[in-house]
């Protein structure tokens, strides 16, 4: 990566998009809004944040990654492999009878999946376990844990939140993938939401909101040391991000493209 990783970053979330979109084409199954509106923060993650080794994904040092919106797993999976965890020609697979791509993040399965993922709520409370596990043995890594925003209406959520905040849990990043859409309507117009940042300061958490889909805005806000608290980086984000008929539409939380579609998202997506 040399000095600068925005160059790699860039890249490399282009070629998630397209590759992830390939996967639900010809899976004619999956999540590709939400897919989209994630993609740069993992891609700022696994090629400019994390500390981690493909070749020990067990090294005890690592950084720890948790996918709380399992949901966007050809997000992940293409994060993965493009980071070397598993060849790429496993991505053909995505979703076949026997995979070990799954619908959701299967631990058990691949390389890199720290946890399995897939019913909403879970992500932020095993991530708050982690770093509790790590702030008692005194161990440096961090864990950062991407969750839905919709997701947030789960109650376990706040439960962990509350739990963090109170242990100072300081090596613990949630990031917020706020892209106000959920299957079938707004986050807003489901359970109010705003003001988060409020709501997770009240929590003793550290808050920032930034543009999820810059790059160089998401390097400082994940590269930030810890702080005194658990941190908490709010990423404003475009569901579908990349495609112009699949920007801001619900129907694209698990909508899944026709020829046509896909031929018109490869051409846009240079």
């Amino acid at each position: 990566m040399g000095n600068d990783p925005l160059p790699t970053i860039k890249a490399k979330a282009l070629w998630m998009r397209r590759r992830s979109f390939r996967m639900v084409f010809d899976a004619q199954m999956g999540h590709p809004g939400g897919d989209f509106s994630a993609i740069d923060i993992l891609a700022t993650l696994y090629f400019g944040v994390l500390r981690h080794d493909p070749a020990r994904p067990d090294w005890a040092a690592r950084d720890r990654f948790i996918l709380s919106k399992g949901h966007a797993s050809g997000a992940l999976y293409t994060a993965l492999s493009a980071a070397g965890y598993f060849p790429q020609s496993w991505l053909d697979t995505y979703m076949a009878n026997g995979s070990k791509l799954n619908g959701h993040p299967n631990r058990t399965y691949l390389p890199g999946v720290e946890t399995n993922t897939g019913p909403l709520g879970h992500g932020l409370p095993v991530a708050a376990g982690i770093a509790i596990a790590g702030q008692i043995t005194g161990a440096t890594y961090r864990t950062f844990v991407l969750t839905g925003d919709g997701e947030l209406q789960e109650g376990s959520n706040w439960e962990a939140a509350a739990l963090a905040g109170h242990r100072k849990l300081s090596h613990l990043t949630l990031i917020v993938d706020r892209n106000r859409l959920q299957q079938g309507a707004g986050t807003e117009d489901t359970i109010t939401m705003d003001p988060m940042d409020d709501r997770l300061r009240a929590f003793g958490w550290d808050v920032v909101m930034i543009d999820g889909h810059n790059h160089a805005a998401l390097l400082a806000a994940l590269s930030a040391p810890p702080s005194a608290k658990p941190r908490a980086v709010i990423a404003n984000t475009v569901k579908g991000k990349g495609v112009s008929f699949m920007e801001n539409q619900a129907k694209w939380h698990h909508g899944v493209p026709n020829a046509a579609q896909f031929a018109q998202a490869m051409e846009e997506l240079v």
